[in-house]
């Protein structure tokens, strides 16, 4: 029941910021692991 719950507060949230807030932070999160990476290297 709780997975559920959780499941669709997550559902609603991505609806909410919509698909190009979802491809906004995914680019953000892929561009600092980029980063991260470059700066270990």
């Amino acid at each position: 029941m709780e997975t559920t719950a959780t499941q669709n507060k997550a559902i609603k949230w991505l609806r909410k910021i919509g698909f190009w807030g979802f491809m906004f932070f995914l680019v953000k999160g892929l561009i600092w692991l980029a980063v991260g990476y470059f700066i270990v290297k």
